[in-house]
C-alpha cells in the first residue's frame, strides 16, 4: 500500500524569506485575536461611538483576513520562479500593505471625523496599493513558472 504523504523531495522547503514572513504572520495572528477581545470589551463598556465602532470593526476584520491572505500567498511563493529577492519583495509588500490598510482604519478611528478624509484614509489607500503590487508580483511568479 502506498503512502498518502508526498515524498520529502517534492515538498518545497520552508526557508529564507518565506520562513521569516510566515513566522511574522503567525506571531501577528494572536494580536488580531486580542483585538477582537478588546473590541468586545469596549462594546460592552459602551466606550466607542458609532463612528469608532465601525472603523474598529473594519480595521480588525481587514487585519484578520489580510493575515490569512498573506499565509496563502506565502504558501505559493516557493513554487514560483521568483528569486529570493522577489520573494523578499512580495513578503515585505504583503506585510507592509496589510499593516497599512488595517492600521489606517484604526488611525482614522482615532483622528478622523465622519464624512471627512484623514491621514488614516491615506494610509489605508497606500496599504491597498502595496497589497496590489504584492499580489501582481506573486501572480507574475505563478504565471511564468
Amino acid at each position: 500500500m502506498s503512502s498518502q504523504n508526498p515524498d520529502a523531495s517534492e515538498v518545497p522547503s520552508l526557508n529564507g524569506p518565506v520562513q521569516i514572513f510566515t513566522a511574522i504572520t503567525l506571531i501577528a495572528l494572536p494580536t488580531v485575536m486580542f483585538g477582537g477581545f478588546s473590541l468586545l470589551r469596549l462594546l460592552i463598556a459602551d466606550r466607542l461611538n458609532q463612528f469608532q465602532t465601525a472603523y474598529f470593526r473594519a480595521g480588525h476584520a481587514h487585519a484578520g483576513v489580510l493575515l490569512v491572505l498573506i499565509l496563502a500567498v506565502l504558501d505559493l511563493l516557493p513554487r514560483t520562479n521568483l528569486s529570493d529577492t522577489g520573494q523578499w519583495a512580495v513578503g515585505a509588500l504583503l506585510l507592509a500593505g496589510a499593516l497599512a490598510q488595517s492600521g489606517g482604519m484604526f488611525l482614522h478611528m482615532a483622528i478622523g471625523q465622519p464624512g471627512r478624509w484623514s491621514a488614516g484614509n491615506t494610509v489605508t489607500v497606500a496599504g491597498a496599493v502595496l497589497l496590489a503590487a504584492a499580489m501582481l508580483t506573486a501572480a507574475v511568479g505563478v504565471i511564468t513558472t
